[in-house]
């Protein structure tokens, strides 16, 4: 019998606020983090809107130095993990750091960073580019950097899984949870990549959405949706055993109750187009859980805006739950805060709890036309109050990554 792996805190920086309430109180109105690129110019780009982090100052938790050695999806998991920290209450000292792990994802990592050098080597020459560029760039600076700014010295990773990244990282440290090799993780993930570079590739993709606020975009499970709009940000929890939070006197947000991952084995991009995979990863998460299809009181969505994926997400659920498909509400926030990549999973999963916390459901915004082949109670529009006692949020990521957690209320 595993024991009950719980959250005692949680931050965030993401295009809806820099923190949790500032973020959650947007999501449930149905707030659009859409706006304008303003990180390089997108003149000559079909693509000119994202939704980037907004009003954010580094400096309330990094020195000035420390902001110009790091790339910029560092700096957003900094403030992230900081934020979790400080809610937690956990203090880290040399008795407790080797217990301490952490799992802080990136899907791609420093990509701003990275062109800038290329730029610089090709332009200036390459006695021109920085020599913090390697660490700017690595995927796992961000997990490395949490150990340097706050001192744990468990295990340390990062997991790359293309947009299940942020689900998949927070699902190794849950499994290291339980196997009682560590007794607190530090976990979430981060990205950053509204660069020319991004945004141009992600549009020959053909996966990006090209209109503006005010045609409104994205439009998860609308049948004209047109595609994803980017987005950057980073979400941070602190997983503990039940005991050892309970022993430290902390404040239990949640129980994070199972986690499930598959592979489609099917395309590098599309994802497999009768959703078995995503629904193998719903029933081994619920099945963690120790819960049944009838018991998934609300889904956040992977919910991307994109054709193919809605489509199908829908079909998972179905197979996953049933008939119970029909009476859960789902919803992607991510018609709000654009696809942060790897970091988005992050960032639903603290949706998730406070939707639990507060019995409330984010919307899923731009809805105009139901789709007959996205049939589900999608949350159009408006936020509802809602009993939540459990919630699973989904990921499903390029390649054919699945991941899957299900979180339950801990009262």
């Amino acid at each position: 019998m595993y024991e009950r792996i719980v959250i005692t805190g949680m931050g965030t920086v993401n295009p809806l606020g820099n923190s949790v309430s500032e973020s959650w109180e947007n999501a449930i109105n149905g707030v659009s983090g859409l706006a304008p690129i303003t990180q390089f110019d997108a003149s000559n780009h079909l693509v000119k809107y994202a939704c980037e982090v907004k009003d954010f100052d580094a400096t309330q938790y990094l020195e000035a130095r420390e902001i110009r050695r790091r790339d910029r999806f560092e700096i957003l998991a900094a403030a992230a993990v900081s934020q979790a920290l400080e809610q937690s209450g956990l203090e880290i000292n040399d008795s407790n750091a080797g217990r301490i792990g952490t799992v802080v994802s990136a899907a791609i990592g420093g990509l701003i960073s990275l062109e800038e050098g290329v730029q610089k080597v090709h332009g200036r020459g390459p006695r021109t580019v920085s020599p913090f560029l390697i660490p700017m760039l690595m995927p796992n600076g961000a997990a490395g950097l949490v150990g340097i700014d706050h001192g744990p010295k468990g295990p340390a990773f990062s997991v790359a899984s293309a947009c299940a990244s942020g689900q998949d990282g927070i699902g190794m440290a849950w499994m290291m949870l339980r196997s009682g090799s560590i007794d607190v993780a530090i976990a979430g993930a981060s990205e950053a990549v509204i660069s020319a570079t991004g945004v141009a590739a992600f549009d020959r993709l053909g996966a990006m959405s090209r209109r503006s606020p005010e045609e409104g975009t994205p439009q998860p499970f609308d049948k004209n949706r047109d595609g994803l709009v980017m987005g950057e940000g980073s979400g941070a929890i602190i997983l503990e055993t039940e005991s050892h939070a309970k022993a430290r006197g902390a404040e239990i947000l949640a129980e994070l109750a199972g986690y499930g991952a598959s592979a489609d084995a099917f395309h590098i991009t599309a994802p497999s187009d009768t959703g078995a995979g995503g629904s193998k990863a719903i029933q081994v998460a619920l099945q963690e859980a120790g819960a049944n299809a009838g018991d998934v009181d609300y889904i956040n969505a992977h919910g991307t805006g994109t054709q193919l994926n809605d489509k199908s997400e829908t079909l998972a659920v179905k197979s996953a739950l049933g008939e119970a498909a029909y009476s859960t509400p789902i919803s992607s926030t991510k018609s709000m805060t654009g696809h942060m990549m790897g970091a988005t999973g992050a960032l639903e999963t603290i949706f998730c709890v406070q939707a639990i916390r507060e019995n409330r459901i984010p919307p899923t915004i731009n809805y105009l036309e139901a789709d007959p082949d996205c049939d589900l109670d999608n949350v159009p529009n408006e936020g509802r109050d809602h009993e939540v006692d459990l919630a699973i949020t989904n990921a499903f990521g390029f390649g054919g990554h699945n991941a899957v957690l299900a979180i339950r209320n801990s009262i």
